[in-house]
């Protein structure tokens, strides 16, 4: 196959910061995309309505007029240990916001307002249960106890397998899965479960950190895992089984952020996406399977429209730059400098 016409893609986790590097990011998803999930771990984080509708109305200024009617930003709060359970159903309310994020305190990339214990919410959770507002987790312990490639099969046994018990009816998607777990999980669980899969957890096993040396462009969280589990998330991406969808977790950092003796974790895929994931699908021969877990499984479960317009992507060959502007600053790019094999028209 040559080339490859799908439905529009829709990004159902995406990191766009906020003011200048926002700007310079923004485009590259507005560009294949017609929809994202938003998330909220700004700095502050986005913890009220309002200051979702305050963020989206930056994203969209950022966006040249053309791209500002072709491009949805679908908003989501951050969860606190006291979100008030007024304020997700304002946030429901408002057709602005689509989602509650929780980040377990500690966890990732400005974290540190997270959840400290999930039992704290259990009132927030129950209206969102009963309003149908979904409910999307970053699945890792922060225990410091348990071993960094363990945290999400922890938190499946400790967090999620007890949430789902406690409140059955609430729409949960378990975001960027990493592990045959989570996958064994997700599709044993209920239709209220799903999951979104990162291009790079395709297209990465944990090898990826130590070629030649430490390769801090590769470091994310989830930290990305053994070759079995890139395999088991390769296998429900192309399974056709619509609880597994398409999310970036495209998360752009400055090249001195994660070129030092602590770097931050995130990959940023938005410049490539939909190529990057044509050619993980194309590695297993499944590309007629990339349609439906790109266009369609998302916007289902969350009983958003299927978008209509098209996208092509033709078997060429294209070098990836060796990096970006970000406010002024550099971006380095996931498979900077190298060739992709796929390229949108």
């Amino acid at each position: 196959m040559t080339s490859i016409t799908i439905t529009r893609p829709d990004d159902w986790h995406l990191h766009l910061r906020d003011n200048a590097q926002m700007h310079d990011v923004v485009q590259c998803s507005a560009r294949q995309f017609a929809r994202a999930i938003v998330m909220p771990n700004l700095n502050p984080p986005v913890v009220t309505t309002n200051m979702a509708k305050a963020y989206r109305a930056r994203i969209l200024a950022a966006l040249p007029g053309s791209m500002q009617s072709s491009f949805g930003p679908l908003m989501t709060l951050y969860l606190t240990d006291d979100t008030p359970p007024a304020e997700v159903i304002c946030a429901k309310e408002s057709g602005v916001v689509h989602a509650v994020k929780l980040y377990p305190a500690g966890a990732t990339t400005n974290s540190a307002a997270g959840v400290t214990d999930i039992r704290k919410c259990y009132n927030t959770l129950e209206a969102m249960q009963q309003i149908d507002m979904p409910f999307l987790v970053h699945g890792e312990v922060t225990d410091p106890d348990i071993d960094v490639f363990d945290r999400e099969h922890v938190f499946i046994e400790r967090v999620l397998f007890p949430l789902t018990q406690r409140f059955p009816k609430l729409r949960i998607v378990f975001e960027h899965v990493t592990t045959q777990d989570a996958v064994t999980f997700v599709q044993e669980s209920s239709q209220q479960i799903a999951a979104s899969i990162t291009a790079h957890h395709l297209l990465l096993n944990r090898n990826a950190l130590f070629q030649g040396g430490i390769r801090p462009h590769h470091y994310c969280l989830p930290i990305i895992k053994r070759e079995k589990h890139r395999a088991a998330l390769t296998a429900a991406a192309t399974s056709g089984n619509p609880k597994f969808f398409l999310g970036t977790d495209s998360a752009p950092h400055l090249q001195s952020n994660k070129e030092n003796a602590c770097g931050c974790a995130g990959i940023f895929t938005a410049h490539a996406a939909i190529e990057l994931y044509a050619e993980a699908f194309d590695q297993v021969g499944a590309l007629d399977k990339l349609e439906a877990f790109a266009s369609f499984h998302g916007a289902d479960f969350y009983q958003l429209p299927r978008n209509h317009e098209k996208i092509t992507l033709h078997k060429q060959s294209w070098k990836v730059p060796d990096q970006f502007s970000f406010a002024g600053e550099a971006l380095i790019p996931f498979r900077a400098g190298e060739s992709l094999a796929w390229k949108m028209a």
